[in-house]
């Protein structure tokens, strides 16, 4: 029994918690399946950064986000081979551009090799860049967040009990743990709790063998065009793409890779926690008063962890939101507002 129980002990759990106890709420308690932390998606993070968003509420949780973490800014280079996708760059610029984040700038093809003179992609016809964009390390924000706070591992939720708008307990392979407030942040199985449009996506993270072909500050590099990207970490390339294998474009488009062989022992697999417009779903549930949702980052868990965790404790201990994140609201899909228009990844 506790005050607040939350489901999920990744980034985005142990955010949520400790923002509450920073607010003066601190009978809370997380459970995970897990055996220990960094057993979910938050391990298998790359470890990347942005405020290059196409849309306000995700480019204002990036930049209420980055007051917590330790971003090494190295930037994000997006890559266009089309005019078309020139055209998505600007229009997200003046997104973020009026949000305050004026270090944003397109660039042209010459400025992209100047950026990154490793590229060679005869089709890259410019891009946008942001210097204050970089890395972050994920399991050093989870450990950092769940210091101190009561989490019990091996604990498996198999349901919810409820009684009309409420929920009342977890139904769970240790017996019910009843609460006063629920918080779903189960990452990409959170559709199992509150019937949450959740679903799971697996990525796949191919690294190279361990080089110095690249530098270390090279910016995270993303063909925009067909999601192809690239960035340097503890030694190694690591290739990255949507749907398909990322060894053929590394040696076509950035040539000093060719003679570089990928260690396919060491790749590894996450979950994106993918919601139907690939926005986070965050606040007070539609079915349950009493159950808070912290789901569906859509790949962007780990950034904004921080911003959904603040404002998700706020929301609990009943405090005006650091933000305006109404349009992440759950009830959205239902009342046809989900948000639309094109997306950067």
């Amino acid at each position: 029994m506790a005050e607040v129980v939350i489901i999920g002990a990744g980034v985005m759990g142990a955010s949520v918690a400790a923002h509450l106890a920073a607010l003066g709420v601190r009978d809370v308690l997380i459970v995970d399946r897990g055996a220990e932390l960094g057993a979910g998606s938050t391990a298998r993070a790359t470890g990347g950064f942005r405020a290059q968003f196409a849309t306000e509420v995700n480019v204002r949780m990036s930049m209420l986000s980055r007051e917590e973490l330790h971003v090494r800014p190295h930037g994000y280079l997006f890559l266009a081979r089309t005019e078309e996708t020139m055209q998505v760059l600007r229009d997200a610029q003046r997104v973020q551009h009026a949000c305050g984040l004026h270090e944003a700038r397109m660039i042209d093809a010459k400025e992209v090799k100047e950026l990154n003179p490793a590229i060679d992609d005869p089709l890259i016809i410019g891009g946008a860049f942001c210097p204050t964009d970089g890395f972050i390390a994920p399991m050093e924000i989870l450990r950092g967040y769940a210091r101190g706070l009561r989490i019990e591992f091996d604990v498996e939720v198999r349901g919810l009990r409820t009684d009309g708008d409420r929920v009342l307990a977890l139904e769970t392979s240790r017996g019910e743990i009843g609460g006063d407030v629920f918080v779903n942040a189960a990452g990409a199985w959170a559709a199992a709790f509150g019937d949450v449009p959740v679903e799971p996506l697996e990525r796949h993270v191919l690294p190279t063998v361990p080089t110095n072909a690249l530098p270390d500050a090279m910016p995270m590099t993303i063909w925009a065009d067909d999601g192809f990207h690239l960035r340097v970490r503890d030694g190694r390339v690591l290739l990255l793409a949507p749907s398909f294998d990322p060894e053929a474009p590394a040696r076509e488009r950035v040539p000093v890779l060719r003679d570089v062989a990928v260690d396919r022992a060491a790749a590894w697999s996450g979950f994106y926690e993918m919601s139907p417009d690939h926005h986070a779903i965050v606040g007070r549930s539609v079915p349950f008063a009493n159950l808070f949702l912290a789901n569906g980052s859509s790949g962007h868990g780990v950034m904004h962890s921080p911003a959904i965790g603040r404002v998700v404790a706020e929301m609990i201990a009943g405090k005006p939101t650091s933000i305006d994140v109404r349009a992440l609201r759950p009830s959205r899909f239902i009342e046809g507002e989900a948000l639309g228009g094109a997306s950067l990844l």
